[in-house]
């Protein structure tokens, strides 16, 4: 039963003017700033990470402008598209390569340059004495150049463009430092485990080919409702296989700890507020097919609810601050994949969510790198402690951030995150009650997972000067960063307290995306909304309340903590041990049975006829030695033997 009167506007898309005619200056100037530094060498090292802050600052401007350009247009003006070339014309197939701008692929444009381009002055500073800063920021900008590909393409064929192209850079960054063979390898695992998901994208956009006939967004909408339920529902399942693997939803989240690997900056931009939500992006884009796929919806809430939780529970559990802040992301991911699995009522909200965590997850991760920054590159929160009067900035713009991730009024967190607790209430039956009771379970253990962050980095007793840390790496000083560093966290610390805010009210966001995402009328929850709202935040004190009592009013253990569940939460309740027993040895022994086959049977009857052969070749040699004598005795042998075989005959 449909509880929202929905429709979805899906107008003809018109030709770009304006500023959007030349949207395609978004990706060309940052990936030409890439292969710039990339082909230059190192005759750019000295002034080649000013180029890519050029580049990044370029995009983020251009966008603003398309912002206003869109602002001043009535909605059902705001869909535009920017044709490039045709791009592939082989027998029945053709596809134009072309960008189309609109509400969403602008909300993420906006997103990924702004946000984008204060991490690149973080990393300025972040970076400064790495040798290889160059390198560094040619790959950044490659990776802004795909994700602005990814959001801003008209098709999913193009989308598939960017799509890999962010899972090239990421592996790019993530394995930046890959002297370090566990780095590397960290590079490696969310390589081949996105490119799991890529087959449910491919398989995708072969359905769709085989079904409508294009991968044109505004014409799969068009043909969605021509096209059975069945296929619907297979193409609705590839979709989400595709969006587990980029989003690093249960089963595929497992990479998403490891890519910590990578300098902070990479953590920020790639692992917290852009990539890793390219995955929900795919989701509501393709609203049109889970209109008619409710199965397939069904499974997405259900994946974004176990999602939740898992991440959740990790993060309960982990010592190192980025990871963390990574089972942190993979968590709050799960908040906007249930989001899209309601349906209309829940794009809308998954994609506010998407934008107000994109800026206070970034401002923590870098307040992260801040930390790290002042304790020789530490990541062990047992070993911090009372940092709050050592890094004051960075523990306000952190405390800003970690407040908003909490949802407490009135910041941002709070406008957005409330709002799928909210949605996830409305229905019939059993569902909602399911649910709504997942996300408020949520709120209350992030409440005390990163308020136990919180007050194990910044508050409670000084652990940094026992002598385990300086075998460590020598004794800390703690220090503020510089204002390179702490300026765009300051900067990110405005859009916590305030975007949340300022977007709902008057539900300008959600009016904003109507012409994507479609007008959905809103109806009650099956408990007030009051009462969720006391529920949320009374959850919220008490798992601020208990971290407080654990972190700060006792002292904060120097050993891992012992316990079934305590050891499986430390462990990524054994995801990594799972992949390897249910995919990576059935395949190691399949490899081995290939070789094996291929050794004693290909081989075998190769190297066996050829023995055969020499063998009979030796054997038959003596027969022909030249001498006459041998062949007289081999004739003389050949005429007794014929006497025998005539005379037994004839008895």
């Amino acid at each position: 039963m449909n509880f929202f009167a929905t429709e979805i506007v899906m107008p003809h898309l018109v030709p770009a003017s304006g500023a959007a005619a030349y949207a395609w200056l978004l990706i060309a100037v940052p990936l030409a700033s890439a292969i710039l530094l990339l082909l230059a060498g190192s005759r750019t090292n000295k002034w080649g990470h000013w180029v890519s802050v050029a580049a990044s600052s370029f995009s983020a401007v251009y966008a603003i402008v398309l912002l206003f350009q869109l602002i001043g247009l009535q909605p059902g003006a705001r869909k535009m598209v920017v044709p490039l070339f045709n791009w592939i014309n082989a027998g029945g197939i053709n596809v134009d390569a072309a960008l189309q701008v609109d509400p969403l692929s602008l909300t993420f444009a906006l997103l990924v340059t702004f946000v984008g381009t204060l991490i690149h002055f973080y990393a300025v500073a972040y970076m400064e004495h790495d040798v290889a800063r160059r390198r560094f920021f040619a790959y950044l900008n490659l990776f802004i150049a795909a994700m602005l590909t990814l959001v801003l393409a008209d098709s999913f064929a193009l989308l598939f463009v960017g799509w890999e192209g962010v899972g090239l850079a990421s592996y790019l960054l993530i394995g930046f430092w890959n002297f370090n063979p566990a780095y590397a390898a960290a590079a490696k695992k969310a390589f081949v485990m996105n490119r799991v998901g890529d087959v449910g994208l491919l398989l995708g956009m072969g359905s769709l080919f085989a079904t409508i006939g294009s991968t044109n967004f505004v014409l799969v909408s068009a043909g969605a409702p021509h096209v059975s339920e069945g296929w619907l529902t297979a193409i609705g399942f590839f979709l989400l296989l595709a969006a587990c693997g980029k989003s690093a939803q249960v089963p595929l989240q497992a990479w998403l700890g490891d890519a910590m690997a990578g300098p902070t900056p990479v953590s920020a931009l790639i692992h917290a507020a852009t990539m890793v939500t390219a995955g929900v992006y795919l989701m509501v884009r393709s609203a049109p097919i889970y209109a008619g796929a409710p199965t397939a919806q069904m499974a997405v809430a259900i994946v974004g609810a176990v999602t939740l939780i898992f991440g959740a529970i990790v993060g309960s559990a982990k010592d190192d601050l980025k990871k963390v802040l990574a089972a942190s992301t993979m968590s709050q991911l799960g908040y906007m994949m249930l989001a899209a699995g309601l349906g209309p009522i829940g794009y809308a909200f998954a994609i506010f969510h998407l934008l107000t965590h994109g800026f206070f997850k970034a401002q923590m991760f870098l307040g992260a790198g801040s930390v790290m920054h002042g304790m020789n590159d530490q990541v062990d929160m047992r070993r911090f402690g009372g940092l709050s009067k050592a890094m004051k900035i960075t523990w306000i713009t952190f405390g800003i951030g970690w407040l908003a991730i909490l949802g407490v009024p009135p910041f941002a967190g709070f406008f957005s995150k409330d709002k799928i607790i909210e949605a996830a209430f409305v229905g019939e039956g059993a569902t909602p009650w399911v649910f709504g009771t997942v996300t408020l379970i949520g709120a209350g253990i992030t409440a005390f997972y990163m308020s136990r962050l919180f007050f194990m980095t910044f508050h409670g007793k000084r652990r940094w000067t026992t002598r385990k840390e300086m075998e460590l790496g020598g004794e800390v000083h703690p220090h503020e960063s510089p204002l390179l560093m702490t300026v765009p966290m300051m900067i990110l610390s405005v859009f916590s307290v305030g975007l949340g805010a300022f977007l709902a009210v008057g539900d300008k966001f959600t009016t904003w995306l109507e012409p994507v995402v479609g007008h959905a009328e809103h109806h009650e929850p099956v408990i007030p909304i009051p009462l969720i709202m006391g529920l949320t935040l009374g959850l919220v004190a008490a798992g601020v309340a208990l971290a407080y009592y654990m972190y700060v009013r006792r002292d904060v253990p120097l050993t891992a903590p012992t316990g079934a569940l305590p050891t499986a939460a430390r462990n990524d309740l054994y995801a990594d041990a799972i992949n390897e027993n249910l995919f990576m040895k059935p395949g190691q022994v399949l490899t081995k049975a290939v070789v094996a086959t291929d050794t004693h049977v290909v081989d075998g009857a190769v190297n066996g006829t050829a023995a055969l052969v020499g063998g009979s070749g030796r054997w038959l040699r003596p027969l022909q030695n030249g001498f006459t004598r041998s062949y007289a005795a081999t004739v003389l042998l050949g005429i007794v033997v014929v006497t025998a075989a005539v005379l037994v005959a004839s008895l």
